[in-house]
């Protein structure tokens, strides 16, 4: 495969959809043009101009960082479209309309670089019809490209060919996106809505028909169908609000115009509640109200029957949350069997969608995998739809299934194919395999995508039935305690780094992980090139469980607590101290993969490695103020050390103040970054670290950052002797805002103590301005607060808060 370098893309409409593709471009560190009509009044570029503006404003954010919207250039289709010619990608993205998508192309067409490629990412249009009247050179150019929205935080692309795309330009734009924008590729056909929006459109069409049958509610049915399904919190009708209803009914209009002659056709008829809702311009969440609404600060439900909004809450039986809770096949068999209508409803929704891909997966994809990642990086499914069909026992479903069309139960009385119950798929009890995933045109098991950007994919996402690899137990494991794994890749070439991953829940850090961490790194020290912290859970895209390390393991330090008090504490504080510099001063090099939240602890774990790598949905700060407590285990001495360093630089160490302001704020406001771009504005990150978009190349990545700092000579740095710091009068100037603060009521008295108490600690103390002090003097003052902190009865109550609800407490 030649090598396409995409140093500049076009995206065309500057649309909902379209200014966030660009936006996320930018996040990649993709210029981007972002073309849209002139504007009739002001600036020609007023309509790009404006979205670009709008782009600041969404929430969730579309930019890793608000400033890097400057880096979305705006542009015209008068002035502007010769610069389409510098373009390596033009991605159209304009309203789903094949008449004014015809007439854009006619316009750009002849401005298109002969190597770019031309993308469309239309949600459902046929891309062979869309290609209608290209000459055959920009047809073999030509392919969709369908992002979900929100761009930045959606897994998955699809990328679908016509038969006229030469193959290596899908094999080109799939290595683009999966690395440098960091999406989940599926190969979609040309057939309307593609995979995920057909599936699971469908999906949610057979739970509107299904509750309607058996008479549930929309708020019952969103607590049947979402976390307990495995699922989006926002399950089913909340979904539709976050997407739009307007939205939905123009995918479910497209399935209407397109599939007169599918066996499913009955069931695409736009639901009457949908229908009304959009006619009265109730669209979801963007108009503030569709199948929820909110009242002041009550969420209401909309009852169909009365026509207007109730209040909300009605909640899965019991008895069907512990159904739910049961083995796949033991939890399908119960809820076939029981005559409550929850459960039978779960039987029905089940059943359906079986019934939907069984029958459409040799139309829609080359294979069930496909299917399955498109509806799990798609619609936020944990497991996909052929995965729990699976699981659940293959031929028994089949046959329920198939007994259920038969006695008119199911929403089509098209037979499943013959492949569900003879053949191969029969054979294997499913349709993923060691061999790979059923095609039903192949008649056979289709192994993985070898495109060599997979490569760097040391754990591929997992499929149930699939021969993948456990990256709990995967490769050769060196020493293994309660606390931690230490292991090696045990591929040829892979063996020279130490990988240390840890087991404490949400990876938190006690006495027993900086243990494990120190036997690790005396192991590298002898025998490997350097060490990688990277945890398993940076896998669980979307999860918001996944974690670096939420931070020092609290319940851990109770019992030392409750013997010896707050003293009692201190031990397991210096110990942690020195943990951190055991992971500064290493003679190997100490590199940090970092994704999900990187808090407290975690956050000054990273701070001490020699390198960090960092995915782009990466969460990194200091939070103890959120348990009334500092930071101690080196971050503040960390913000101090590299003040110095920054005032050092520019001869301005009269000053210290203004490069520790920053640092102190981030402390005492428990600011998280949005991004791992925000965390390097913020500090926590260096210029000189690498972020990366695909979480699954994190692994691989931080090994070869490893190995090329051993590979250029890599030394710890020199342990700090002398450092100048702000010291108290930096002190007091911080201390008298924060006093207008307090007296202002914007903090509490106890917010103030803690907040004075970091100031003393990243200032140096009860020093002269330039003093020079050492590491140690600065871990001591962290580690003085942290204990006197811990014997106060506020810091206390906010303590067993946390513990028992999770959420701060503000006392």
């Amino acid at each position: 495969m030649s090598n396409l370098n995409i140093a500049k893309v076009a995206v065309l409409g500057a649309g909902v959809m379209g200014a966030q593709i660009a936006a996320h471009l930018v996040n990649a560190r993709v210029p981007v043009l972002l073309f849209d009509l002139p504007a009739k009044e002001g600036p020609k570029n007023g309509i790009a101009l404006k979205a670009i503006e709008n782009l600041k404003k969404l929430s969730p954010a579309p930019f890793g960082v608000k400033d890097d919207a400057q880096y979305i250039e705006p542009a015209n289709y008068d002035d502007d479209i010769e610069k389409l010619k510098d373009c390596d990608l033009v991605i159209e993205a304009i309203a789903e309309r094949m008449d004014w998508k015809h007439d854009l192309y006619k316009k750009v067409s002849p401005y298109i670089a002969d190597h770019a490629i031309f993308a469309t990412n239309t949600s459902g249009l046929s891309i062979t019809a869309l290609s209608d009247g290209f000459s055959d050179e920009l047809k073999a150019r030509f392919c969709g490209v369908h992002f979900f929205n929100p761009p930045r935080y959606m897994h998955l692309v699809e990328l679908i060919p016509t038969a006229s795309t030469r193959p290596e330009i899908v094999d080109q734009l799939e290595t683009f996106l999966t690395s440098v924008v960091g999406k989940g590729a599926v190969r979609a056909k040309d057939t309307p809505n593609f995979i995920a929006n057909r599936v699971g459109i469908f999906s949610i069409l057979a739970v509107i028909a299904e509750a309607q049958k058996f008479g549930l509610r929309f708020d019952e049915v969103d607590d049947l169908t979402g976390a307990r399904l495995g699922r989006a919190k926002s399950a089913t009708f909340r979904t539709a609000d976050v997407v739009g209803l307007d939205t939905m009914a123009h995918v479910i209009k497209t399935m209407q115009d397109n599939l007169a002659g599918d066996p499913f056709f009955p069931v695409y008829e736009t639901p009457a509640v949908l229908a009304g809702l959009v006619k009265q311009g109730a669209l979801g969440q963007k108009t503030g109200a569709g199948f929820y609404k909110k009242d002041g600060k009550a969420i209401k439900v909309l009852d169909p029957k009365k026509g207007e909004y109730v209040e909300s809450g009605a909640k899965a039986d019991e008895l069907i949350g512990r159904i739910l809770k049961r083995p796949a096949p033991e939890r399908l068999k119960l809820l076939r069997e029981s005559q409550h209508p929850q459960a039978q409803f779960l039987w029905a929704i089940f059943r359906d969608v079986f019934h939907y891909i069984g029958v459409h997966l040799e139309s829609i994809a080359d294979n069930a995998r496909d299917v399955d990642f498109a509806i799990r990086w798609g619609f936020g499914w944990n497991e996909g739809p052929f995965e729990g069909w699976q699981a659940a026992g293959w031929q028994q479903v089949a046959k329920w299934v198939q007994e259920d069309i038969e006695a008119g139960k199911a929403l089509s009385t098209a037979p499943l194919p013959a492949w569900v119950f003879d053949g191969p798929v029969a054979e294997k009890g499913g349709v993923h395999t060691a061999e790979g995933s059923w095609s039903p045109q192949a008649r056979k098991f289709v192994p993985r995508s070898d495109l060599p950007v997979y490569e760097k994919q040391v754990f591929r996402a997992p499929l149930a039935g699939e021969a993948g690899v456990d990256p709990r137990t995967y490769g050769r494991t060196l020493f293994e305690t309660d606390a931690v794994r230490a292991w090696v890749d045990d591929r040829a070439g892979e063996d020279d780094v130490v990988i240390v991953s840890f087991k404490s829940k949400m990876n938190t850090i006690g006495p027993s992980v900086i243990d494990g961490l120190t036997q690790a790194i005396a192991l590298a020290e002898n025998d490997y090139k350097g060490v990688v912290i990277w945890q398993p859970t940076s896998l669980k895209l979307g999860n918001p469980g996944g974690a670096f390390s939420a931070g020092a393991n609290l319940e851990e330090a109770m019992p030392a607590f409750m013997t010896g008090g707050a003293k009692g504490i201190e031990p397991f504080v210096k110990k942690f101290q020195q943990g951190m510099l055991r992971v500064k001063y290493a003679s190997v090099p100490v590199v940090s993969a970092v994704s999900g939240i990187a808090l407290g602890g975690g956050c000054e774990l990273a701070l001490h490695s020699a390198k960090r790598v960092a995915h782009i949905e990466s969460y990194i700060g200091l939070v103890e103020v959120g348990v009334g407590l500092v930071p101690a285990g080196g971050g503040l001495k960390e913000a101090a050390l590299r003040a110095a360093e920054a005032a050092s630089a520019v001869n301005a160490t009269s000053d210290l103040l203004k490069f520790v302001q920053k640092s102190f704020e981030n402390a005492a406001m428990a600011k998280v970054s949005a991004s791992a771009l925000d965390a390097r504005a913020m500090g926590y990150l260096k210029p000189s670290d690498t972020i990366v978009f695909n979480v699954h190349e994190l692994l691989d990545i931080a090994k070869k950052e490893a190995r090329a700092l051993s590979a250029s000579g890599y030394r710890p740095p020199l342990r700090v002797k002398q450092v100048p710091v702000a010291g108290r009068s930096a002190i007091s100037t911080i201390k008298a805002s924060l006093v207008n603060m307090r007296d202002g009521r914007f903090i509490s008295d106890h917010d103030y103590l803690i907040a004075s108490r970091i100031a003393e600690a990243v200032c140096g103390g009860d020093v002269e301005a330039g003093s020079l002090v050492d590491e140690e003097w600065l871990l001591k003052l962290e580690r003085q607060a942290f204990v006197d902190l811990l014997g106060t009865q506020k810091t206390q109550e906010r303590i067993m808060g946390m513990l028992q609800t999770g959420k701060p407490v503000r006392n």
